[in-house]
């Protein structure tokens, strides 16, 4: 029996198991963490540098690609070192710091795509309204409370998790440190602990489904009276990649966590895990963003005169 104040490391879960599979996995998570540096990056340059990007919808997209950069540098680097390197420890320390920093990242995204989904409705359904409701100062407001509970979170659920004693060792069954595995290592109403992380995790993430499903519904109403085709196609056009991202983002994090014990296995965690955690930061600026004439424009601007002070 051991404690967590006797605990200097854990073991994360390993990708594979021979070194020929390690090095794949390696390339892979190298390639999708690079379109991920990529299209974030350029999504936050094209808004900084593009003024007539200063609106809304590019001011909280700029937010959600901060908090996709972030996500994945939390849990990728750590895995890929693993991978080249062939070990599977993380400090007790940089356990905590990953644990919060997941956290507040994915509690971040889920704030701001419900913020997002409020920014479509009202430029859709209260367009005369759009510039008092969703002023500089209310967004600037709003994206600080999203990042102000998020770390919130973070920090309650990292607090309320580090010092519990650990009696089943430190192995993770998980490619980077996250509550529920860390839990089920506790030896101290452990399964409690889960059951109320996955009801707050569960209640928040709901909550903002039942938000952008209620938002929607509002929406898909009033552009169907719209007369024109044309007025159809911009108003879908907004609103299509923005529900891609929350499908992808929420479904993927519902299944992972809510899926019944029956049809758990190794691998089926695996892919699903980085289904939520990897994917979704390197596919949002693709979906969301790079699509957008405006984004593209204000990058063709950019590397133009970046080619002009050469």
């Amino acid at each position: 029996m051991s404690n967590s104040s006797s605990i200097s490391h854990f073991l994360l879960l390993a990708l594979a198991d021979t070194r020929q599979l390690q090095l794949l996995h390696f390339c892979l998570l190298l390639g999708i963490s690079l379109a991920a540096l990529l299209g974030n990056g350029l999504i936050i340059s094209a808004v900084a540098c593009g003024h007539h990007l200063h609106t809304p919808m590019f001011f909280f997209l700029l937010n959600l690609a901060l908090s996709d950069l972030g996500s994945i540098c939390t849990t990728v680097p750590k895995t890929m070192h693993n991978s080249l390197w062939d070990t599977r420890t993380i400090s007790y320390s940089g356990c905590a710091a990953q644990v919060f920093l997941f956290v507040l990242f994915y509690s971040a995204e889920i704030s701001l795509l419900t913020i997002m989904c409020y920014d479509r409705y009202v430029s859709i359904c209260k367009p005369l309204h759009y510039g008092t409701l969703l002023g500089s100062r209310a967004c600037a407001h709003m994206a600080a409370a999203a990042w102000a509970s998020a770390f919130l979170n973070a920090l309650l659920h990292t607090a309320n998790t580090f010092p519990l004693p650990l009696c089943h060792g430190n192995a993770l069954g998980q490619f980077f440190c996250e509550i529920p595995h860390i839990l089920k290592l506790s030896c101290s109403h452990s399964q409690l602990r889960e059951l109320g992380f996955l009801a707050v995790g569960s209640c928040l993430a709901f909550g903002s489904f039942v938000f952008i499903v209620f938002s929607y519904v509002q929406i898909f109403r009033t552009v169907l009276r719209i007369p024109s085709e044309q007025g159809w196609h911009k108003a879908f056009s907004t609103c299509l990649p923005h529900l891609a991202v929350v499908s992808l983002f929420l479904s993927t994090a519902a299944f992972a966590y809510l899926k019944p014990p029956s049809i758990s296995s190794p691998s089926l965690d695996l892919a699903v895990s980085v289904l939520y955690s990897v994917v979704p930061p390197a596919l949002n600026p693709l979906i969301y963003s790079l699509r957008n004439q405006e984004v593209r424009n204000s990058l063709k601007k950019m590397i133009s005169i970046g080619f002009q002070k050469q």
